[in-house]
This record gives C-alpha cells, structure tokens and sequence, in this order.
C-alpha cells in the first residue's frame, strides 16, 4: 500500500521518474508520461469547449432577454453534448468537385493545431507539459498554423463563397498578427523572457509598491493589454470581426460545403483557439495564476493558482461574448483600417517608448 502511494506522490512530482521508479526504461517512461500529459490537457479541453459554447448562448440570451439552452439536460447543461451527438451521426457529404484530400485534411488541421499550443500553457508553478524556453514563440508559431486549415478549406470546396472566405482569412490573419507580435515584444522586454511561466513570475509585485500582480497595471502596458484583447478577438474570428464566417454575405464561410464532423472539429478549433486567446490574456498581463493583489491575506494565498488562472479565463470570455452579443460586424475596410492603421502604428510606437524608458529605468547605470 506504502508502495502505491509512493508511485502516485512521485507521479505527481515526476511522471518520468515515476515510471523509472517501476523498472520500465527511460525511453517509455518519457514516452507514457508525455502521452498522459497531453491526455490530461486534451480531454478537460474538449469538455470545456463543450461547455463555453452552453455559456457562450447562455450569454447571448440573457443579453437579448430570452432563456437560451434550457431543455437538454438539468438547466440545458446537456445541449451541447446533444449536437455533438447530432453531427456525429449525419453523414459526410464531399462535393463532386472538390479536391477530397484537401477538403478532409483541412479541419483536421483546425482542429490539431488548436491542440498543439496547449503544450507550452502553465496553469501553475511547473504544471505545463513542455515548459520551453521559447513558449512565447512557439504560441505565435503555431496559433498562426491555424489559418492554414481556414485557407485549404475554402480552396478544396471549389465554391465561390468559402474561397472568398478564405481570402478574408489569410488577409485578417495576417494583419492582426504584426501587431500582436508587436505588443508581445513590449511584454518580453519588461519580463526580459520568452518562458510563459517567468514571464507570469515577473508580474508579482510589479505596480504599486509590489501590491499588484500583472503587467495590465502598468499605465505603459495598459494600452497594449487592450489592443491584445482586440486583436485576439481578431486572431480567433470573433464578432465584431467574423468577416470569415458572414452569414449574409458568405452563407457560412469556409464551412459552407462541410457537414458532420468535419464542420463540427472547425467548431472544436475555433472554440478552442478562444480559450487559448483567454488563457493567454490572463498569463500574458494578468498575473496568470497569481491573485490580484500580491497581499499575504488569508485565505487570499489559500486558493491554489489554477483557480486564479480559470477565473481570469473565464473573465475574458465573458467580455468575448458580450462584445459578440452587442457590437455590430465591421465592414472589411474597417476591418483592416483598426489593423494596419492604428493598432500597427500604436503598438510601434509603445516598443519605442517601453525600450526607452527600460533603457533609462533598468539599464541606466550600465550606459
């Protein structure tokens, strides 16, 4: 019994040498840990998609006064297991004309590297499957994969409206991701890092005689903390910027000619892509895991960190869906004007001055 619990406390502390600790090589071990650790982030992932698309109309409907899922399940919590169950049993229709191999290869793309970008995300001190340190880099690599499965879908329809959506997509990707590149080298120069986990370590005590936990405190990063929350609706083809998907002029965008559950993982993608764009909001300017307030009260520092993070989350998808539910589509004019100019220029513009004052501030003494 002794030996069970052995096993277990050492899993938790490290699976590898958990298993080594079992007689099985290092190699399996490596092996079997990984595969439980990508298990352990993908299964929790999908349920939670699952369930942000029951908050998501839930949302909606209480801004347009009316009751939203409420049938399905106790208070409709099953509804959307009850879709999924629905697509899953339609069949998948391909067009005559368009290209197969494309055509199912795209959501699995969707769908994969929506997956992918969880592999560098800590919910806690340690608690990440692959803590790299390049983890910011390897977020904006592969969350720019993402428009590829958009691109090929619409191409391998051989249809007018997704091929248009495609087009949009490769443009919209493309001009939000300057910016949002440039506001992340505001937040690497202040934390001096590109490892996710430092990166949130350097907010503790950051403002107000170290009171307060998160770069979104600090007047020079503020402003940047509110353009990653725009472009990061942007990123994910949220409204007001669902040009990709405009029922009224595309009919359904890129997923026009899918069914079952190829359109259901375009589904699974995008509604995972917006959690990642929650988490990394929270991680990136909000102190993550930390509480607000870097302030030894009790039980302030009782509440694991994970907690923290999943509530600052779930902050950020609320404000998701509430833009969704009030703010009008933009015109794609508009659309790239808030890109190229403004948010291009403006983000510029605090690498200027954030590099300045740190070379004054930090690194004064060493000029």
């Amino acid at each position: 019994m002794s030996g069970f619990f052995y096993f277990w406390g050492e899993f938790f502390r490290s699976p590898t040498s958990a298993f080594m600790s079992q007689g099985v090589s290092y190699e399996w071990s490596w092996f079997i840990a990984t595969i439980i650790g990508i298990l352990v982030i993908a299964l929790p992932l999908m349920l939670a998609v699952a369930m942000i698309i029951y908050a998501d109309r839930k949302i909606w409907a209480a801004i347009a006064l009316r009751r939203g899922p409420n049938v399905v399940g106790p208070w409709g919590l099953l509804q959307s297991f009850a879709d999924g169950l629905k697509v899953f049993l339609k069949e998948t229709i391909i067009p005559s004309g368009a290209n197969r191999g494309l055509f199912l290869i795209a959501p699995i793309v969707t769908f994969t590297t929506a997956l992918i970008v969880w592999a560098v995300i800590p919910f806690d001190v340690g608690v990440v499957l692959a803590d790299i340190n390049v983890g910011l880099l390897y977020v904006l690599a592969a969350s720019s994969l993402g428009v590829y499965g958009v691109i090929v879908a619409g191409w391998a329809s051989n249809s007018k409206y997704p091929f248009f959506s495609a087009l949009r997509a490769a443009a919209q990707m493309v001009s939000y991701e300057v910016s949002i590149g440039f506001v992340l080298i505001c937040v690497v120069l202040y934390a001096n890092t590109f490892n996710l986990t430092e990166i949130v370590m350097a907010q503790q005590g950051h403002k107000l005689f170290g009171l307060l936990n998160g770069f979104g405190f600090n007047p020079l990063l503020f402003p940047m903390a509110i353009v990653f929350l725009i472009s990061s609706m942007a990123e994910t083809f949220r409204t007001p910027f669902d040009l990709v998907e405009a029922e009224s002029e595309l009919v359904a965008g890129h997923q026009t000619e899918y069914s079952s559950m190829a359109f259901a993982l375009f589904w699974l993608g995008e509604y995972g892509n917006v959690i990642l764009m929650c988490a990394l909001n929270a991680l990136i300017f909000w102190g993550g895991w930390l509480p607000p307030l870097n302030v030894d009260l009790i039980p302030w520092f009782d509440i694991p960190g994970i907690l923290w993070l999943f509530a600052k989350m779930a902050f950020f998808f609320f404000v998701f869906s509430w833009v969704k539910a009030t703010v009008p589509r933009y015109r794609y004019d508009q659309l790239m004007r808030l890109g190229w100019k403004i948010f291009l220029p403006l983000s510029l513009l605090f690498v200027v001055i954030i590099s300045g004052w740190l070379m004054v501030t930090r690194y004064g003494a060493a000029v």
